[in-house]
């Protein structure tokens, strides 16, 4: 969206280079600005096997506020990402899918809870570094998402579920920004982590080790069991020592060899088993997706759209069935590892229109 007339205005601050621009974009544009920060994650003690927004990163949104001469407050929402994020990503690891924790931090932990804090410290609107943009909608009743101007680096694929009220108070002032240019404009303002590295991994498991995660945190969840890699045709070709962190695509850490490369194809969860092929059998013609979100309201019928199945992924021509409860989509050309678990989401253009949760990838 263009620029906005001066308000309060409530900035996410991760401890990230982005988010701490946007406070300072926002700022120089003559905005009454407060910092928030969410303690989502403990990586200390007994629970050092992740981090997210560790002391450090608090530490950085800190420097950040005190450079630029703004509030800086710190909530406590452990209790709702262990709830929302953490528990769900165990438990469907655990059941042989491939989930987006970061489509349900950001829909069920971040962004509710910060409007809310937003409203009681008296704003009128809530930003975060997030590469998306907004733009009202023809009809002038609110505004649609868009993705952002860097290809590379739009995240409009983990806000597709945002409520039309909300992201109407949303502000994203790097929408508009290559990562570069908003890496120097950084430099420019001088902030404390303006050449902070950009996190790889998920924030709670910055190793990358998922299967060490789950297992350290599955609790009272039925734990993995070592089970079979078998082919298509049931052959057993090695063993696994359980089906989490498995995801479909996979090639390397299959531990199987053969004159061909292998990736997973399926994981059948209540058979430990996890199956694998060739190349050639990644390959769908459609995904089914349920608990769809359609911010604009549900479209009648069929359209033509593009869909992205997967973070950094170009969206794919389809044509899309909504259904009672979600989508299916029927691409153009068979499409490669979808996974179930991961987000759909389908676009207009540029326009987010809606998306849901992959279940089956036929």
């Amino acid at each position: 969206m263009g620029e906005q007339a001066p308000e309060r205005v409530v900035v996410a601050l991760s401890g990230g280079v982005d988010s701490s621009l946007a406070a300072a974009l926002l700022q120089a544009e003559g905005h009454d600005v407060i910092g928030v920060t969410l303690h989502l994650w403990d990586a200390e003690g007994s629970q050092r096997v992740g981090r997210c927004c560790a002391p450090e990163d608090r530490d950085d949104a800190r420097a950040t506020c005190e450079l630029l001469g703004i509030p800086h407050y710190v909530f406590d929402e452990r209790a709702a990402f262990r709830r929302y994020v953490v528990d769900p990503f165990v438990h469907d690891n655990l059941a042989g899918e491939t989930p987006s924790p970061c489509v349900a931090c950001n829909q069920q932990v971040k962004l509710g809870r910060l409007w809310g804090i937003a409203e009681s410290l008296g704003a009128s609107a809530l930003a975060t570094g997030h590469y998306v943009r907004t733009a009202p909608l023809e009809d002038g009743e609110g505004v649609a998402l868009l993705r952002g101007r860097d290809a590379g680096k739009d995240q409009s694929y983990f806000l597709y579920g945002v409520e039309p009220a909300l992201l109407s108070r949303l502000r994203f002032p790097l929408g508009d920004l290559e990562k570069d240019a908003a890496r120097e404009l950084a430099r420019e303002f001088a902030l404390p982590n303006w050449n902070k590295p950009d996190s790889q991994e998920l924030c709670f498991i910055p190793d990358g080790d998922v299967s060490g995660f789950i297992k350290a945190q599955a609790g009272d969840a039925p734990a993995a069991v070592a089970g079979a890699i078998v082919d298509e045709d049931g052959t057993e070709l090695g063993r696994h020592a359980g089906i989490e962190g498995f995801t479909i695509g996979q090639r390397r850490g299959l531990g199987v060899s053969g004159p061909s490369p292998r990736y997973v194809l399926r994981v059948v969860a209540d058979q430990e088993t996890v199956v694998v092929g060739g190349a050639e059998r990644l390959l769908q013609p459609a995904l089914q997706a349920t608990d769809a979100a359609w911010p604009g309201g549900m479209p009648v019928g069929a359209f033509d759209a593009h869909v992205r199945f997967r973070h950094g992924q170009r969206p794919v021509a389809a044509r899309v069935e909504p259904t009672a409860d979600g989508f299916r989509a029927l691409f153009d050309a068979p499409q490669r590892a979808i996974a179930p678990g991961q987000a759909a989401v389908v676009y207009l253009g540029e326009r987010v229109v809606g998306g849901g949760i992959i279940q089956e990838p036929r």
